[in-house]
């Protein structure tokens, strides 16, 4: 018998990991019921979340990592998980998004064999979720996910994103803080940094520090250094700052961990986190409704009958995007009156 959404909730909030694991799969799911389930189990967490959510609060942590593939993001989540379970004591849920399976489906990356230390501990929660081809490669159900897991009580929360196409955009606009990883040696590297990237980023982190790197990664440092300060002050007023670490030896990594606090601590003081986290909840509602619009508009069976013509027309170059735009929202509209 599969549990309700109050047990759900019940046992996620007293520490369940399966009731976790349970309800994030249910937010996950395309079927409509499991949708509907989803809903509910996240109005029921709600109360467990909210509390903390004020101007001069904020819950958990939430932390956005990305960089470019081969730059060691799983094992600087490992290291930093680690300090923050074991040095710190706290808990840390993982929510790693990878690229879907094209074939299956599911998750390529196996996120619990590149976190080794920190999947063998208990106050560690690691979720990989399938992209399932949404933008940028950020899960459908990441933001969803961010809740149940701080209603389960996690107090830090790092969201893993791939690194490619919009993906990075999409993260920080889900979580408080966004760290950008990078390889040492700026150079070609820096000129390859898309923009809109570095204005997003709260932190650059250069890894692999480490070797014969130390010298690149102290070149790089400054060179980042100076490029960010080309860049207008934020209304916040927090300068992006850039650190070195060895996530591999394990050297830096308590010291970026400070920066994420310094720069949590300067958006609580200034009432910022509250209008930051107000801010991403307003544009998720919109990204809902556009969604489910979306959704509706292309399971109407008039748009459905229309849609083969009129796009051969517009590929032919016969009829506009314009107006074969507007005459299938006309069909739909006629349809919805009916």
């Amino acid at each position: 018998m599969r549990p309700s959404p109050r047990q759900l909730v019940d046992g996620l909030v007293a520490g369940d990991r399966a009731a976790l694991a349970r309800a994030i799969t249910l937010a996950e799911s395309a079927l409509p019921r499991h949708q509907e389930l989803a809903e509910e189990v996240l109005e029921l967490c709600l109360p467990h979340v909210l509390p903390h959510a004020s101007p001069h609060g904020g819950g958990a942590v939430r932390l956005g990592i990305t960089g470019v593939p081969g730059v060691g993001k799983s094992t600087f989540v490992d290291a930093l998980g680690v300090h923050l379970v074991r040095e710190r004591a706290e808990t840390v849920a993982v929510l790693a998004v990878d690229p879907s399976s094209p074939v299956r489906g599911g998750s390529i990356l196996g996120d619990k064999t590149r976190m080794p230390r920190l999947a063998s501990e208990p106050r560690a929660f690691i979720r990989p979720s399938p992209s399932g081809g949404s933008l940028g490669g950020v899960a459908r159900a990441t933001r969803q996910a961010i809740l149940l897991c701080e209603a389960a009580g996690y107090r830090n929360i790092l969201v893993e994103t791939v690194g490619v196409g919009q993906s990075e955009v999409a993260v920080a606009d889900m979580t408080d803080c966004f760290l950008l990883l990078m390889l040492p040696g700026a150079g070609d590297e820096l000129q390859g940094v898309k923009r809109g990237i570095m204005e997003l980023v709260d932190l650059v982190i250069i890894n692999k520090a480490d070797g014969g790197n130390a010298d690149r990664a102290a070149r790089a440092r400054r060179d980042y250094e100076n490029a960010l300060h080309l860049f207008p002050p934020a209304p916040h007023g927090w300068t992006p700052v850039v650190g070195v670490c060895s996530a591999q030896e394990n050297r830096g990594v308590r010291e970026a961990w400070d920066i994420v606090l310094r720069h949590r601590a300067h958006m609580q003081a200034g009432g910022w986190l509250g209008r930051r986290r107000a801010a991403q909840a307003r544009r998720w509602l919109f990204e809902l409704i556009e969604g489910h619009l979306r959704e509706a508009f292309l399971r109407s069976a008039a748009v459905r009958e229309r849609m083969p013509g009129l796009e051969g027309l517009v590929e032919a170059g016969a009829l506009s995007p314009l107006r074969a735009a507007r005459e299938l929202l006309d069909a739909w509209e006629t349809a919805r009156k009916g």
